[in-house]
């Protein structure tokens, strides 16, 4: 299985937004969010051809930010996924995981620190993040024998001002 994890473009100021007596859930992407991540699924495609799953964490941002990359890709409406929330944690995710096919690519919208928590337990069996993800990051790794733990190899990580600079070739 190619797993790409890729964290939420940027979205409003949670305090600003949260003046407005709003949840956090609720909080949506910034003008310049969607722009950027539009730029970047051009150097994302650039990798990665097709998607065959597009999960997302049902929040706003994440689904925002999932449905740039369903366009992207022609792909139909991204699949919610609790495990992807802020509060889920990587043990979770990764029980959702292991009913996936494996010989599929599968993209998955999520946040930070829960992403780079993923990445941790999926390379060294401890759900610790090991890779920073600024908003609208992604990386790519390739993941073998489930269900056991650490089961991944990491191929790539790439800041989203380096996908949208490949999107620009």
């Amino acid at each position: 299985m190619q797993l790409l994890l890729i964290r939420h473009a940027i979205a409003q100021d949670r305090d600003e937004f949260a003046r407005g007596g709003r949840p956090d859930a609720e909080r949506p992407l910034t003008d310049l969010g969607r722009r950027r991540m539009r730029a970047g699924t051009k150097g994302l495609r650039q990798l990665v051809s097709t998607i065959d799953l597009l999960a997302t964490s049902p929040l706003v941002r994440t689904t925002e930010t999932a449905n740039i990359v369903a366009e992207a890709y022609a792909l139909p409406d991204p699949t919610p996924v609790v495990a992807l929330t802020p509060d889920a944690t990587a043990a979770a995710f990764l029980s959702w995981l292991r009913a996936q096919d494996a010989d599929k690519t599968i993209a998955v919208v999520g946040h930070d620190p829960g992403l780079p928590h993923i990445v941790g337990l999926l390379l060294t069996g401890k759900a610790a993040p090991i890779i920073a993800m600024k908003k609208g990051a992604v990386c790519l790794l390739s993941v073998d024998g489930l269900p056991r733990t650490v089961t991944a190899v990491l191929r790539w990580s790439l800041a989203p001002a380096h996908l949208r600079d490949l999107g620009r070739l």
